[in-house]
Order: structure tokens, then sequence, then C-alpha cells
């Protein structure tokens, strides 16, 4: 899978969710359900990236804790310096850190400004169109039809 973060995963302007610091995870979270994504980039009121805050983290910081979401805020329960990839990075190499490190987001950088989050399921659909594209080239080259010159 040798294509790059932009644009081949994530093309064109990224409609990206955002929280503050100052958010509470309840807010976080209705946000989070309210369109359909499993985290958010946290930003710091320079507008800054401070952190992400993710499924995991209600799970684990915040219900397993028996901490109140109305009053927690996401300063308190963001995972801090979250790993990024850069624009020009590939696919394969997102995906081998989201193994490696057992996490599902990653926010995509360009030096130090924020240009968009790439999730486990969009790699995987980039996946799946390499797949797809693989079969109909072989299927292409098998039946001829591609120009071969298959006699």
């Amino acid at each position: 899978m040798n294509r790059k973060i932009v644009p081949d995963v994530i093309s064109g302007v990224q409609n990206l969710a955002t929280a503050s610091t100052g958010m509470s995870v309840r807010e976080a979270a209705a946000a989070m359900a309210n369109r359909r994504i499993g985290a958010l980039v946290v930003l710091d009121a320079a507008g800054r990236m401070a952190g992400i805050f993710t499924e995991r983290d209600v799970m684990t910081k915040v219900v397993a804790a028996r901490r109140d979401p109305d009053t927690t805020l996401l300063a308190e329960v963001m995972t801090v310096n979250p790993d990024t990839i850069g624009p020009d990075d590939v696919a394969s190499d997102a995906l081998e850190m989201m193994r490696k490190h057992n996490y599902r987001h990653l926010p995509v950088v360009d030096g130090a400004r924020l240009i968009g989050m790439v999730s486990v399921r969009d790699l995987y659909a980039t996946a799946m169109g390499e797949l797809e594209q693989g079969l109909q080239e072989r299927d292409a080259f098998i039946s001829g039809s591609a120009g071969y010159g298959l006699t």
C-alpha cells in the first residue's frame, strides 16, 4: 500500500472535528456521537493541537475511572502529544503505527499545521480500493484486454 496520506487517503479539504481543552467529556462524547466519529483533535486556546480524545479515552479514563463526564474536562483525560503522520507518508506506515501502538486514529500534520485525521477505517478503504484495482489489472492481463499482445 504505497498510497500517500494526502491526497490518496485524505483528499480535498477535510471537515476536521475539533474540541477545546475546556470542553467537558459529555460535550465531547455528544459531538462524537452526533458526527458518528471515534476521535476529536483537542486544541489549546491558541488553536494548536494539544492532544486527541478518543472513544478509548472515554472508556478507560472516564467511565472505568468513575469520573463525572459533566465536570471532567478534556484537558484532564485527553491523550497528550499523540503520534502523528505527515501528508507525504504512505498509508502502510500509518497502518503499521496503528497496529504497533494499538490505536485507530492519527492526526495528520504538515510541520506544526494540523491538516486532518486518518482513521483505520480510511486506511482499510484505501487498501480495499488498491486490492480491487490490482484484481482488475490481473483480470485484464489474463483476458488479454489490456493490450499485452497475448496470443
